[in-house]
This record gives C-alpha cells, sequence and structure tokens, in this order.
C-alpha cells in the first residue's frame, strides 16, 4: 500500500513523524526511532528565554513587553534544568543529521517578535531540515487585543522566513477567535507548515499550600477532535502543508487525521508510553485499513472529509450541534 505524503516539502514514505520530545536527545533513542519506521524527528524546543539570558537578544528591542519579559525571565528554571543549551543545541543537531538518514527538524519556541529569531539562521546553518516555529503564549493582560497578538506571530513567521531557506512551521494553540483567518494570514506570510495544536499545560492547585503547580498529562484520543475540526476547515484552503499533533493513538485516529486533511502526524505520548515500536504498529494497521476500505493509496484518502467537500459547510457544522445537543440521552433516568 502507497502510504506516501508530502510534508513541508519533504517526500516521505508515510505521515508518522515523531513530535518534540526527549527521545530525540539521545543518540541511540533517535536511531531506534528511525528503525521503527519514524518518517522524521523534531528536536525538542529551545526556548526564547534560553536565547535572551544568554545576551543573544540585548542588541534589538523585545517591543512593547520587553519589561515584562525581562520580568518573567525572574520566573525561568535555572540554565541547568534544560537537557541543552543554545550552544549544545546546535551541536546536537549536527550529531543528529550524522546518527540517523531521516529529516530532523529542530524548534524553536517563544512569544516575542525579538533577536532570539536571529537564532533560526545559526539553526539552518547546522543542518537542520526544517525549523518547527512553536508559538507558546497565554495572554493574561486585558488589554491587550486579540489583534496585536495575531499581527504579532504573523510577523515572527515573517521575520524567521527573511532569514533561513529550510522549510518552516508554526505549531499553533487553538484558541484564536478566527483560526481560519489567521491560518491564512501565515499561509500568505509564508509559513510552509501548520501544526495543529500545542497543548497548553493547566495549572493544579495545591489548596492546603496554597500553590501553584504544574502537572504533565500525556494526550489520549479524547483529544483528536478538536483537531479534526480545525484541519477539515483549513483543508484545500491553504497552501501550507497540515500537520497534526495530540490525540493520535489508534489506527482509527490516524484514517481521520488524515481524512480531515492531515499531511504529517506527529506522535509523541503514544510513543512515550508504548515505545517505538508504536509507529510500525500504526503505519501497517493504516495500510491494512486501507487495503480493507479499497482504497490505492493515502493521498487518495487525504482531506476527502474536508468542509471544502462540503456543500455548505456553515449548516454542516450548525446541523451537527444542534444534533448533538437534541439527541442526547441519559440512559439511566427512570
Amino acid at each position: 500500500m502507497d502510504l506516501s505524503t508530502t510534508y513541508l516539502g519533504f517526500d516521505l514514505p508515510h505521515p508518522f513523524i515523531v513530535g518534540a520530545c526527549p527521545l530525540a536527545d539521545n543518540l541511540d533513542s533517535a536511531r531506534a526511532l528511525e528503525d521503527a519506521g519514524a518518517a522524521a524527528i523534531v528536536m525538542r524546543s529551545l526556548f526564547e528565554e534560553q536565547l535572551a539570558s544568554e545576551g543573544l537578544a540585548a542588541h534589538r528591542s523585545m517591543d512593547a513587553h520587553a519589561e515584562s519579559f525581562a520580568e518573567a525571565l525572574t520566573y525561568f528554571p535555572d540554565a541547568d534544568a534544560f537537557a541543552l543549551g543554545p550552544d549544545e543545541y546546535l551541536e546536537h543537531i549536527q550529531k543528529l543529521k550524522e546518527a540517523v538518514n531521516v529529516p530532523v527538524i529542530a524548534s524553536l519556541n517563544g512569544v516575542t517578535a525579538g533577536g532570539w529569531l536571529d537564532y533560526a539562521q545559526q539553526i539552518e546553518k547546522a543542518g537542520a531540515d526544517a525549523l518547527e516555529l512553536h508559538v507558546y503564549s497565554v495572554p493574561t493582560d486585558p488589554s491587550s487585543p486579540g489583534e496585536s497578538l495575531e499581527r504579532r506571530t504573523i510577523e515572527m513567521v515573517r521575520a524567521v522566513k527573511d532569514e533561513v531557506k529550510i522549510p518552516v512551521a508554526v505549531k499553533l494553540s487553538p484558541f484564536y477567535t478566527s483560526f481560519a483567518n489567521l491560518a491564512k494570514q501565515l499561509d500568505g506570510a509564508g509559513a510552509d507548515g501548520l501544526v495543529l495544536f500545542n497543548r497548553f499545560y493547566q495549572p493544579d492547585i495545591d489548596v492546603e499550600k496554597l500553590e501553584v503547580g504544574s502537572t504533565l498529562q500525556l494526550s489520549s484520543s479524547a483529544e483528536l477532535p478538536l483537531r479534526l475540526r480545525w484541519l477539515a476547515i483549513v483543508s484545500g484552503r491553504v497552501r501550507a502543508s497540515l500537520g497534526v499533533t495530540g490525540g493520535v493513538h489508534t489506527v482509527l485516529d490516524a484514517v481521520q487525521a488524515t481524512m480531515c486533511g492531515a499531511q504529517g502526524i506527529q506522535m509523541v505520548s503514544a510513543v512515550l508510553q508504548r515505545g517505538p515500536e508504536c509507529l510500525k504498529e500504526i503505519r501497517d494497521g493504516l495500510s491494512r485499513w486501507l487495503e480493507e476500505n479499497e482504497y490505492e493509496s493515502l493521498k487518495q484518502m487525504q482531506g476527502n472529509m474536508s468542509l471544502l467537500r462540503c456543500p455548505d459547510p456553515n449548516a454542516f457544522i450548525r446541523g451537527n450541534y444542534m444534533r448533538v445537543l437534541q439527541c442526547w440521552r441519559d440512559n439511566g433516568s427512570a
């Protein structure tokens, strides 16, 4: 069965990519991912705050958020808490490229339009095949309008595209007033890929100590529907490749994501829970599913459930909304 796909301009044998996680930190585990069939590997992120603390961004203004950003650095973990510092990150890119034969995608995580974006050029020179720009921001200032936040993200993408020739993907959150419009603007700004969606880690409250902590919860298939909705809405409306991350754990998860338009499927939680061999299990299972359902290739299935192929998308979404609310029954009631 032909499972080939095109993602960020790369012709991949199948869509299953290992997303940003600790497994790429070690060369032996990275080789194990390749041996298990990973089509590409995304490195964990290098953070804007790491680069700023190294003084790489000191020569540029950090826009209107400069003062608050500087204060935020005081809450940031010590350098020793990170697996890779800025220099080590570049060295590791080179080592990964020597260790594996699949595309290596580096990752930058930040939120302001500062000089840290210049580091993208160093990442390209180190040999990364592509770059994932990871936009993680939780706006808390009620005076900050949504438009300004979106504009800053678009400007970040333009700035990076001006610096590098390698493909650039943008990993986004779903919390925008009009995500489809933002996707279109990012596409126009030159983004080569859009990855849906970043997972926001929620606070955990210790009610006895009155402290705020954080807990890392791995994803489950229950998180996939949100991604399916927006993949289906955006599919066919942008030039950029569409990637999905968060919620793909089974063969049917992969089928649904592909039908909604995903060209790349990033897996992290499933690999951490079940080991690299789960990549082969799901890939083989997808091949069997396609054969059983009389598809000739994966590409034949890509986007066949997108809203672009629906005569009246708005009616479709509204109709499903009403149907779900009206059809629920409490089977345990008298």
